[in-house]
């Protein structure tokens, strides 16, 4: 049986980065409003968790706020949109996601960077990721493609995976299978005495994977990195190919 919604109806999507390396075009718009295939790229994203059935949507605002947050009134959800306000300080990702957890609720919940897009497989990738999610023994379970196949990565990958899924952060120097892409289940346990202030949720990944409690998925589909204004064309060329 197909999967198509998730037992999870909440999230965090990641909208308050510079955008540095999509300049020119960051310089006038937020990265999250760069267009791919017509569409903003947060409204793929919000479209995606809508399908998958998340019902509320928290959204974090800095780098031109006020350009997003009227992109976000005009919008008709679902999902519904709390939008979490670091106008004063940007604070990362992990300190984006602290500042935003007493509106996500007491249980797990999305993380999705506001510029990650794919074509999905034949199942459902968000809905995969929550059905496998266990809080019992996962602090996170990342959403994960293949380094050698996704269009516009040409890095180093992320994370080794073992056989019970379980993620091991890539070491200095190392060439690694899978590059995590922007797309999480994530438990509040995860959050647990997490620094105040801006920081990195690479650092709780870390911290999670040396206690065995980050796990992964091999994402069915596509993956594509958006990183920079020619990515751009690799990714619509990808999205035609894929509905020719």
């Amino acid at each position: 049986m197909t999967l198509a919604r998730s037992p999870i109806h909440t999230a965090m999507v990641l909208a308050a980065g510079l955008g540095t390396r999509m300049r020119p075009l960051t310089d006038r718009l937020p990265k999250p409003l760069v267009e791919v295939d017509g569409r903003a790229l947060i409204d793929h994203v919000l479209d995606r968790l809508a399908d998958a059935g998340v019902e509320t949507a928290v959204v974090n605002l800095h780098y031109k706020a006020d350009i997003l947050e009227a992109h976000l009134a005009r919008r008709a959800g679902p999902p519904a949109l709390i939008l979490s306000d670091e106008r004063d300080e940007l604070l990362d990702t992990g300190g984006g996601i602290v500042r935003a957890l007493p509106l996500l609720g007491e249980g797990p919940f999305f993380s999705i960077n506001s510029d990650t897009i794919w074509i999905e497989g034949i199942r459902p990738n968000l809905a995969q990721l929550a059905a496998g999610f266990d809080p019992a023994t996962m602090d996170a379970r990342l959403l994960l493609a293949a380094t050698s196949t996704s269009i516009g990565y040409d890095g180093a990958g992320d994370f080794t995976m073992d056989r019970d899924s379980r993620l091991t952060p890539r070491a200095e120097r190392m060439v690694t299978p899978f590059v995590y892409a922007g797309a999480a289940v994530l438990s509040p346990r995860l959050f647990e005495g997490a620094p105040a202030g801006p920081f990195s949720l690479t650092r709780l990944f870390r911290r999670a994977a040396e206690a065995g409690r980050l796990f992964g998925l091999r994402m069915e589909g596509v993956w594509m990195h958006v990183g920079t204004p020619d990515a751009i064309g690799q990714a619509e060329e990808a999205i035609r190919r894929s509905t020719a």
